[in-house]
């Protein structure tokens, strides 16, 4: 899993089973002069076809040493691509990638940055006081000239929000601060619910739309959830991303708090002042006297990964439509060793979403269920470097996006025990959630909302978010709480210390007192929400107050 609390820094031959034949494509495939069973036949046929052994078996292979950790454009990383390919092909799907493959190759770049900034021509600390990097593909940019404060530079129609109203940015350095006014004002937008416009992937996006040449972002640590460290860990490395063409945009970074308060003193004298008057309505853009000049530097090298594709055809009037049940199969490779251990597992993260989702793909097979629409099975690359693959993936779709009904997302498995509950990240967001909550009841599961993933974004942080954006209906698969068998609290006990020394560390490792009940919990009301979906006269639809409701319309009508 993409960091929660941000976005990134950064086989043995198997034998094939062979198939007398392949289905056929999409658009080929007839259909069939039958009457389909209930859909709940049909859920329980495919989830008693579900096993265990095949997420271990999966799992035990993807976070061994063999495969060091799986980084993007790394020859482990290349072994998890192929196997995954080959349990593709001993299943019989059909290639969904390119040219008949099953592989979506995605160019990448890495930028490695050195920076300069001079605020009314006074030079400041790299590391110290700011960070910043090139958002161009070329090894040199610069810009000079006026600064700009927009406030929480968002432009919002569903909230009644323009902090970019009658004023012209082109060719200037915004600064913005980051979340969203609901942080300062819990009127305003979705309160401590953060909204999409909050994260600064966002603000870099509008501000690209607003024809800005650069981006400043505030910085504190209650408004990011995450303190300076973080982002100087974070933005002084290599900066992968998919290679992209060119925007208004040459440069983006952060500014620590004591820096921003001098700066934007014509607005406030302190930032919390400054953040008021961001919230009041009306607020217009500041001009800020100080002019700024910006220069990076980067090293460059370009390689590539891969998404691993493959579809399983429905049958029926929307067989030309799919669902979408994904994972990410990449990890954070070989890096700085922990307690003599250099090698990055990525166990939980997520060998284990990628082993359930290939047991997902064993279990249609197995039962022989064809639902309506199609299932398309998809391991992402890169998501650990900022959601490059599925990024990549829902800019360049094998299928019109009009014609996605709805992602489905595993990232970290439960392997901790069986549970009484099951979370997901966009219950909130369309009717999605209704038909994930009614396939968890059928497992005996309650819904459990996870407050502090509503709070800091988590949403947006996984690889169904690309999708989203693009207006496809989401959900990524969470964990439940309450343990069978375990005292009160235990659970987030557990999630809390795999937190702290496991998670994107060598510590993720397959231990040996994992089990695979709760995984499996999650599996089979993952597979009664795929079937339910894939089995619907109609697509599920965004709810009224998605901020991606608007994407979603425009992606029906395709535009």
């Amino acid at each position: 899993m993409t960091p929660r609390r941000l976005l990134p820094t950064l086989l043995a031959p198997c034998a094939l089973l062979t198939l007398a034949a392949l289905p056929l494509p999409l658009r080929a495939q007839a259909a069939p002069k039958r009457t389909p069973a209930a859909p709940t036949a049909q859920a329980a046929k495919l989830v008693q076809a579900a096993d265990s052994d095949v997420v271990r078996g999966h799992l035990t292979f993807l976070a061994d040493d063999l495969l060091e950790g799986r980084a993007p454009g790394t020859r482990g990383g290349e072994l998890a691509a192929k196997y995954i390919a080959a349990q593709f092909i001993r299943l019989g799907l059909v290639p969904a990638g390119d040219s008949g493959t099953y592989y979506h190759r995605v160019p990448i770049v890495s930028l490695t940055p050195a920076p300069t900034l001079a605020l009314g021509g006074r030079p400041l600390a790299f590391k110290k006081d700011f960070v910043l990097w090139s958002m161009r593909d070329e090894p040199e940019v610069r810009t000079a000239g006026e600064l700009v404060f927009v406030g929480f530079g968002i432009v919002a129609p569903e909230y009644r929000w323009n902090d970019y109203a009658g004023t012209d940015v082109k060719g200037k350095t915004v600064v913005v601060l980051v979340n969203d006014p609901g942080f300062v004002d819990s009127t305003l937008f979705k309160g401590r619910t953060l909204t999409y416009y909050g994260r600064w992937t966002y603000k870099l996006e509008e501000a690209a739309r607003q024809g800005a040449a650069a981006v400043l972002l505030v910085h504190t640590t209650e408004t990011a959830s995450y303190g300076w460290g973080t982002v100087v860990g974070s933005w002084t490395g290599p900066q992968v991303r998919v290679e992209r063409p060119a925007t208004s945009l040459v440069a983006a970074g952060w500014l620590t708090d004591s820096v921003a308060t001098r700066l934007l003193s014509p607005v406030a004298p302190t930032l919390a002042g400054v953040m008021r008057k961001a919230v009041t309505r009306g607020f217009r853009a500041v001009p800020l006297a100080t002019p700024a000049t910006l220069a990076v530097t980067s090293t460059l090298r370009r390689s590539s990964t891969a998404n691993v594709i493959a579809r399983w055809p429905g049958r029926g009037a929307h067989a030309d439509e799919a669902v979408l049940l994904g994972a990410h199969y990449d990890h954070l490779g070989i890096s700085q060793p922990v307690d003599g251990d250099s090698i990055y597992n990525g166990a939980v993260d997520n060998a284990s979403g990628t082993a359930a989702m290939l047991a997902a793909a064993e279990a249609f097979v197995r039962s022989g269920v064809r639902p309506g629409r199609s299932i398309l099975f998809t391991a992402f690359g890169a998501e650990e470097s900022g959601l490059l693959g599925s990024t990549a993936l829902a800019a360049r779709f094998p299928l019109p996006l009009a014609r996605l009904a709805a992602v489905l997302n595993l990232d970290e498995m439960n392997l901790f025990g069986r549970t009484r509950d099951i979370s997901a990240l966009g219950l909130d967001q369309s009717t999605l959630g209704t038909v994930f909550e009614r396939a968890a009841q059928a497992e005996g599961l309650r819904i459990t909302v996870d407050r502090e993933a509503l709070a800091n974004g988590s949403f947006f942080r996984s690889d169904h978010f690309p999708f989203a954006r693009a207006g496809v209906p989401a959900l990524s698969l969470g964990t439940g709480t309450d343990f069978v068998g375990r005292p009160a609290g235990w659970g987030k006990q557990q999630i809390d210390e795999y937190g702290e020394k496991r998670y994107h560390q060598p510590g993720d490792e397959l231990l040996p007192w994992y089990s695979y009940g709760g995984a499996m919990q999650q599996l089979r009301t993952v597979l009664r929400t795929a079937v339910a979906v894939a089995d619907a006269p109609t697509q599920p639809t965004w709810l009224q107050g998605s901020e991606f409701r608007e994407a979603g319309e425009q992606r029906v009508a395709g535009k």
